[in-house]
């Protein structure tokens, strides 16, 4: 393997798979990000309205999957519930062309956001068991890399169908994208198989004894039958909290892919075609400055200070939106571009921080069910995210905004203190 490779899929067999896996599952993310609100409406003939409505009891069954799957994860291995998480997706999302009503619509949808919550937290138990300290937090954000690329690319892909505008052609996108993510899963069978801590009663499994595992870096110890189930996080009233601000933070995400094209075309006198060129932004900077910003992120401490640190970013990207709605459109323009480079430093450094908190603050005793909880908090961000910015900023303007960075600011400072105090649980 050449040096390029390595830098591409990665150092050991555990990101390589996940790598390659995710690459795949990535392309298949832009080409829906492109035609799937197009095909809910033009192929199955369902309204926006009822769309929203699906997606949203959706996004409930993707928090119940994050934090259920996290157990799961502790009992029969993570890897097992990636590799199962990944093809329920893909069915799921073969079988939205053969849905004919919003109730087949709702349970398909329910099915492929569950796929999506399961296999993020999978990923991140994979993670927590395969990797210590800073590498974690590295290794997470060179995944994100490749992630942030491959979504661009698939949503370039995308631009096929939608330059066609048939419904055909919308059901071939949706077809293709289930085949992606049905090929992500082939990668995961490289996935070593000792990947979560023995339970009382279960013979202890050591990763090293895995063909897969890396010499160079080696999987998590292997621990005596005996010993003890770690603490539930659900008791852990500091790591619980620190989740729900995360989910908080998330909502960060829907401003910049709901609030702000409502925003550009509604509010201000940019041109439509602004929003695809901050788009475009984002992706680069984010893919471009993950990796230094994971770096920064050394312990706990320096984690909090980054999470603080990017609140502050996204109150600054709240008042550059709040600023561009009465101004000529070139001064709009360029107002914008500021407010998507400071919303992508908030991005890179909240996520950098929190991936850190989420994993060095869990019982390494219970890596999945903790894991599990930090999901669901992203999971909760990502339900509420267009809910909460289109009834602040967008219904609102300035009050709006103002209240999205108060909250946004609060949500980073809070999470610093949680950091720094003692862990709050019981076993």
């Amino acid at each position: 393997m050449t040096l390029t490779d390595r830098r591409l899929t990665g150092r050991s067999p555990v990101e390589r798979a996940l790598t390659l896996s995710i690459a795949a599952a990535s392309l298949a993310k832009g080409v829906l990000f492109g035609v799937s609100a197009l095909f809910f409406t033009t192929v199955i003939g369902l309204s926006p309205a009822t769309v929203g409505a699906g997606l949203t009891v959706a996004g409930a069954a993707g928090m119940a999957a994050a934090f259920g799957c996290g157990y799961l994860s502790d009992r029969i291995g993570a890897q097992r519930v990636l590799a199962g998480a990944t093809l329920t997706q893909a069915a799921a999302l073969a079988a939205y062309c053969a849905a004919g009503s919003a109730l087949t619509f709702t349970l398909i949808a329910c099915a492929a956001v569950g796929a999506q919550g399961g296999q993020r937290t999978a990923q991140a138990t994979l993670l927590a068991l395969h990797f210590t300290g800073p590498d974690r937090v590295t290794v997470r954000a060179r995944l994100r890399v490749v992630t942030n690329v491959f979504v661009g690319l698939g949503s370039a892909l995308a631009t096929a169908a939608l330059a066609t505008g048939t419904p055909a052609a919308y059901v071939i996108a949706m077809l293709a994208a289930s085949a992606l993510v049905l090929a992500s899963a082939l990668p995961l069978r490289a996935l070593p198989t000792a990947a979560s801590p023995a339970r009382p009663g279960a013979p202890a499994r050591s990763a090293a004894a895995s063909p897969a595992a890396s010499p160079a870096r080696p999987g998590p110890p292997a621990r005596s039958a005996a010993a003890p189930v770690g603490r539930s996080p659900l008791r852990d009233f500091r790591y619980v909290g620190i989740a729900a601000l995360y989910g908080l933070l998330t909502i960060q995400f829907g401003l910049l892919t709901v609030g702000m094209p409502l925003w550009v075309t509604l509010h201000t006198r940019a041109p439509a075609t602004t929003v695809a060129l901050l788009l475009v932004l984002n992706t680069v900077l984010v893919a471009v400055f993950q990796l230094p910003a994971a770096r920064l992120v050394t312990d706990v401490r320096a984690a909090g200070r980054t999470v603080a640190v990017s609140s502050v970013f996204l109150v600054l990207t709240c008042l550059l939106y709040a600023a561009a709605a009465p101004l000529p459109a070139l001064a709009a323009i360029g107002v914008l571009l500021l407010a998507v480079v400071a919303a992508s430093a908030a991005e890179v450094l909240s996520e950098a921080g929190a991936w850190s908190l989420a994993f060095e603050l869990a019982d390494p005793g219970n890596p999945g069910a903790y894991q599990g909880v930090s999901q669901t908090g992203f999971a909760a961000g990502t339900m509420l995210a267009p809910v909460v910015v289109t009834s602040t900023a967008v219904a609102h303007g300035t009050p709006g905004w103002l209240l999205l960075g108060a909250m946004f600011l609060a949500a980073g400072v809070t999470t610093q203190r949680l950091s720094r105090s003692p862990r709050g649980s019981a076993r």
